[in-house]
């Protein structure tokens, strides 16, 4: 996934500026599943502060799911359900993939049900391209398509796409302390 993202930051005048214009640099797309691709565009750890320093936050993460009070802004392109059913797909190899590319979300998918994963974290979901469908086990799944907004609140979800084109969504993380 090729993403440009720009952050802003005030010079020594204490004058706006732009800084960081340019490519993401934790941009991924998966060998072991076509389509599949994930870019942490910003990050945020503790306390947040603003202006900007300049510095690039996602540099530092080692995980994707940030802790109480952080943030985690990104996009996610998820290909056709049909990529999974292919013969060619090697689920093991996918896994693996996924755990070196995905930290921290990696641990959270259950293996009895591919997708499915619980996360500490209030998610705010905009579907950018394409048709995604949230499934919260049970039977219970809605389609959403572009344009339509989802808040995820800590539940367990998995997200599907039950079409013929990738879909985009841009998503940003907010960690929280479960009750």
């Amino acid at each position: 996934m090729r993403v440009i993202r720009t952050a802003t930051m005030e010079d020594e005048a204490g004058q706006g500026d732009f800084t960081l214009a340019g490519p993401v640099p934790l941009s991924v797309d998966f060998d072991h599943i076509p389509g599949f691709g994930s870019s942490l565009i910003w990050s945020t750890d503790g306390e947040i502060s603003v202006p900007g320093r300049g510095e690039d936050p996602t540099l530092s993460v080692s995980s994707l799911m940030p802790g109480p009070g952080g943030t985690r802004f990104g996009l996610l392109r998820i290909p056709p359900d049909s990529v999974y059913a292919s013969p060619d797909f090697d689920p093991a190899a996918a896994g693996a993939e996924q755990a070196a590319k995905l930290p921290g979300l990696a641990e959270l998918m259950d293996p009895e049900n591919p997708g499915m994963h619980q996360t500490d974290t209030l998610d705010y979901v905009i579907v950018l391209d394409g048709e995604v469908t949230l499934d919260l086990g049970h039977g219970r799944e809605r389609s959403f398509g572009k344009h339509e907004a989802i808040i995820q609140t800590g539940t367990r979800h998995a997200w599907r796409n039950k079409g013929d084109v990738p879909a985009l969504l841009a998503s940003v993380l907010i960690g929280v302390k479960r009750d």
